[in-house]
């Protein structure tokens, strides 16, 4: 079942030079897809290719130029549907200190559900349910700003959880983190993706994009390719075209073979790699 559909989607930003001409940058550029419920979806692309204009389109924080987008069948141009797709679309983006707003963990995370008249005793089993589901119900009582950077992003997640949204768009949430954050956050949006929850990531790091469903890759506001996470990056070529690489388990696994060493082509995550060697 599809929930997000773009048909010929555009979106241009607009701004004025210093002599007083209008400019326009085309962000997106006639794009069209389908995203199905439930799913586990990454775009990927290098800085400037459209992955964030994009996502900010999927829950009407902008309104595409030309084309549509729909979200559960709701036209997101539609100015009096606005609030039922944010509802139905909730965005984690990439620094959490820019959505965290309160001085206490769990009112941070009531924050989005109070201020959407939702009635307190469902507010307070929402949060709890939301800290839980993110492993931060411990520091419910504890100020942001002494949690590390994984914990605040958690936190953001679990505003977004709390909200009881269909979906939610990531956009690049492990960018600012160490290497166990990244592996955190990526444990939440899998546990989230498996209750029911439509998660679509943008990210720069292959290893996460391969750990999803489907894969699109944007190049210069398009869409250059799509198919799962094995059909595309056995694409080394075209990847290498658009200035991207492959998951190091891939590449590392390319090099093997080329040794002699016989291995299976669906290799894209380390633990599969091991597998394989150690047979």
């Amino acid at each position: 079942m599809e929930f997000i559909k773009a048909e010929n989607l555009t979106f241009e930003y607009h701004k004025t030079d210093d002599a007083g001409q209008e400019m326009s940058t085309r962000a997106v550029n006639n794009i069209s897809f389908s995203i199905e419920k439930g799913s586990f979806t990454a775009i990927i692309g290098q800085n400037g290719s459209g992955k964030s204009t994009l996502a900010k389109n999927m829950n009407a924080l902008l309104i595409p130029t030309a084309g549509k987008i729909y979200v559960d069948g709701i036209d997101t141009s539609e100015i009096d549907r606005i609030w039922d797709v944010r509802q139905k679309v909730a965005m984690v983006f990439q620094n959490p200190d820019n959505q965290i707003v309160s001085a206490i963990v769990e009112d941070d995370v009531a924050f989005g559900p109070e201020n959407t008249g939702v009635d307190p005793a469902e507010i307070r089993q929402r949060v709890d349910a939301a800290l839980s589901w993110v492993e931060m119900f411990d520091y419910r009582k504890k100020a942001p700003h002494l949690l590390s950077g994984g914990q605040k992003q958690r936190i953001a997640i679990a505003g977004a959880v709390a909200m009881e949204p269909d979906c939610i768009v990531f956009d690049e949430p492990t960018a600012m983190l160490d290497p166990a954050g990244r592996a955190e956050v990526m444990n939440i949006i899998r546990k989230l993706n498996a209750r029911g929850i439509t998660a679509i990531l943008i990210t720069h790091f292959m290893e996460e994009a391969a750990q999803a469903d489907y894969v699109l890759v944007m190049d210069d506001g398009k869409i250059k390719m799509e198919g799962s996470p094995l059909e595309i990056f056995r694409r080394t070529d075209e990847l290498k075209d658009l200035s991207l690489d492959v998951p190091a388990p891939v590449a590392l696994a390319d090099k093997l073979r080329e040794e002699g060493i016989d291995l299976p082509e669906d290799i894209l995550t380390t633990d599969r790699l091991v597998e394989e060697l150690i047979k």
